[in-house]
């Protein structure tokens, strides 16, 4: 997992990141932005892109909201009747518009 979207990006989702991936791999929930650890191929766009600084390199990133980037993609979103997965890149699958129950209760 290269990167990780952390606290910071909770009720901000400014979108910056997004423009910037190359490979479409961060995914909008409901009050944050999630990288999928399986699509992101390091290249470091969405950290100088974002305007909070809420992307850092996963060995510097909160080890809660590393786990909970994983659990985005591999554990059942409230409301979903599947995992997320790994789809091949956002604009496939549009906002998704839940976050993990962790966002959820900050």
């Amino acid at each position: 997992m290269p990167f990780v979207i952390g606290e910071a990006c909770i009720d901000t989702t400014d979108r910056s990141c997004m423009e910037e991936c190359p490979v479409d791999c961060i995914y909008e929930g409901d009050r944050k932005l999630y990288i999928n650890p399986a699509e992101c191929i390091d290249c470091g766009a969405c950290e100088l892109a974002c305007p909070v600084e809420a992307i850092t390199v996963d060995r510097k990133a909160d080890p809660e909201f590393k786990q909970d980037a994983v659990r985005f993609f591999t554990e059942i979103l409230p409301g979903r009747a599947e995992p997320l997965g790994n789809p091949g890149g956002a604009a496939k699958v549009d906002v998704i518009g839940v976050d993990t129950p962790m966002v959820s209760a900050f």
